[in-house]
Order: structure tokens, then C-alpha cells, then sequence
């Protein structure tokens, strides 16, 4: 039997957690160019503001806004379990807000899921197959399941990579799934 997700993330942090800064650094640089080439064509993006020791996005949000995409980032809402998103066209106005994430509270450019086309999802554990494991809450898995057109790109560090990822009818499959190693387009899906 495999182990259950709790393990799971429990093993991922784990992982993780004995890269070092510079370690996260150099490979966090490695997937942004891999993503970076991924999304060439794509003009309205949504990327997640990364908290350590998540893979960094912000030089990714500051290449593709140097590019003239438009940049989208969630912001939280605790009381209904979602995600609304705004415009980020200066990053120099995010400040620490819900779970510790980095949002632009009070300078927010509402922008309507619809006009997104790509998505850049965190993930603490992912397998081969496109499951991805975030942090339990939920907050992504029911965004993906209003808006199923956008393309899903997970990212994380290839240690955080496990063998299987048990998966249910709520938890959506990522369309490509980048670490500093691979770019991974899962092709038969299961779990």
C-alpha cells in the first residue's frame, strides 16, 4: 500500500528542506528558463508569488512582465476557499498577507479567470503522471475545476518527486510539470 498523502507531504517538505538557499537558487533559475520557453506566446499568465522554500518565482514574473505579458497572481480568500486574481504589474507593491504570501493588498487590478490562459501551480509532491500534491487546503484544485481551459504547469524541485501520488475525483492533473532536472508532459494519465 502506498503511503497517504499526510506522508507524502510530510515527506516533500522533508525533501526540500535540505536544499540549501543557493542550492534553490540555482535551480529555481533553471526552471524559470525552462518555463520561460514553455510560455513563449502565452500573453496573460498566472504565477503564484513564491514564499521560501517554494521555487522562486519572482524573476520569472519580473521576465515575463519585461516581455509585455500580462502577469496575474491569486490572491487568498480564507472565508470562501478561493482565489480571486488580480493584475501585477509591479511587484515592488506585494506584502506578506494570508498563509504568509506575498499579495498586492490595496493595490489590486482585478482580472477575470476567464483571460488567463496559463497557470503556474506550486507543488509540494508530484509524480510522473501529472498528480500534483499542494499544501491540503484546496484553494488551487477548486480554481482548476471552474476554469478547466487554462493550461496547468506544476512546478517543483525534483526531490520533491515521488513515485505515485494517490489522486481523487477533486484533485486536477497538471498538463506539464517542470523541475531544475526535467520538463515533464505526462502523457498516459492515472494514478
Amino acid at each position: 500500500m502506498g503511503l497517504t498523502k499526510a506522508e507524502l507531504r510530510l515527506k516533500a517538505r522533508e525533501a526540500r528542506s535540505r536544499l540549501s538557499p543557493e542550492e534553490i537558487a540555482v535551480y529555481s533559475a533553471r526552471i524559470e528558463r525552462n518555463l520561460l520557453d514553455l510560455l513563449d506566446g502565452f500573453t496573460t499568465v498566472m504565477v503564484y508569488v513564491s514564499k521560501p522554500p517554494e521555487v522562486e518565482t519572482r524573476g520569472l514574473i519580473a521576465a515575463l512582465n519585461t516581455r509585455g505579458v500580462r502577469v496575474v497572481v491569486p490572491i487568498i480568500e480564507r472565508e470562501t476557499l478561493s482565489l480571486r486574481l488580480s493584475a501585477l504589474p509591479d511587484p515592488g507593491v506585494l506584502v506578506r498577507s494570508t498563509f504568509n504570501v506575498p499579495e498586492p493588498i490595496g493595490h489590486e487590478i482585478p482580472v477575470r479567470p476567464e483571460e488567463v490562459q496559463a497557470i503556474v501551480v506550486p507543488m509540494l509532491a508530484f509524480d510522473s503522471y501529472g498528480n500534483r500534491l499542494g499544501y491540503g487546503a484546496g484553494y488551487y484544485d477548486r480554481f482548476l475545476q471552474r476554469y478547466p481551459h487554462l493550461e496547468k504547469i506544476g512546478i517543483a524541485f525534483s526531490c520533491q518527486q515521488m513515485e505515485s501520488i494517490p489522486a481523487d475525483e477533486n484533485d486536477i492533473m497538471m498538463d506539464y510539470i517542470i523541475t531544475e532536472e526535467a520538463i515533464i508532459q505526462p502523457g498516459e494519465r492515472g494514478s
